[in-house]
């Protein structure tokens, strides 16, 4: 069964041994608390959870959920949620942002999970629509995008940037 947990405590464990696997940077995708030890981990848990209330935030950033994508018993994927935009959100990250284990891509994880994501979210936001952007060479993220009832809006040098929604169609 697959499901998105918030970061949190019970977890942390298994939360650790799949971002420990994770880069600084893939695909613009930044995960800040690269290289973490073990037992400095439950910090990164702690920051994760503030964050969600803008507790802790640097200047300049906006309260942000992370979600870990399940496989059963198995995280396969990591998404983060920023509840609004601010002025550098509109043409930088956007409301998504989401990692794939190497191991499971290739599998439809991407795709269903943003769709849970989607869902989960969709109540709470306060645009008319989730802004995402992608590196142009990054096809894939761009089909699960598009397969979530996204549009392409523009496109700037190497970014692509797409809208999604919040009613889960294609705007006009």
């Amino acid at each position: 069964m697959l499901y998105l947990l918030e970061a949190n405590y019970r977890e942390s464990v298994k939360e650790f041994d799949f971002t420990d696997k994770m880069p600084y940077d893939e695909n613009g995708f930044i995960y800040e608390y690269h290289g973490t030890k073990r037992e400095d981990f439950e910090d990164v848990i702690s920051k994760m959870i503030d964050a969600q209330s803008g507790i802790g935030l640097p200047q300049g950033y906006v309260p942000e959920t992370v979600y870990f994508l399940w496989d059963n018993d198995e995280i396969v994927g990591m998404f983060r949620f920023r509840h609004y935009l601010c002025e550098s959100l509109i043409e930088g990250g956007g409301h998504i942002g989401y990692y794939i284990g190497e191991e499971f891509r290739g599998k439809g994880y991407g795709t269903k999970g943003l769709k849970l994501l989607l869902k989960e979210t969709r109540d709470g936001l306060r645009e008319d629509e989730f802004y995402l952007r992608v590196n142009k060479d990054n096809i894939a993220s761009q089909r699960v995008i598009l397969k979530n009832g996204g549009y392409i809006h523009h496109t700037n040098g190497d970014k692509v940037f797409l809208r999604i929604s919040k009613q889960g169609r294609k705007a006009k």
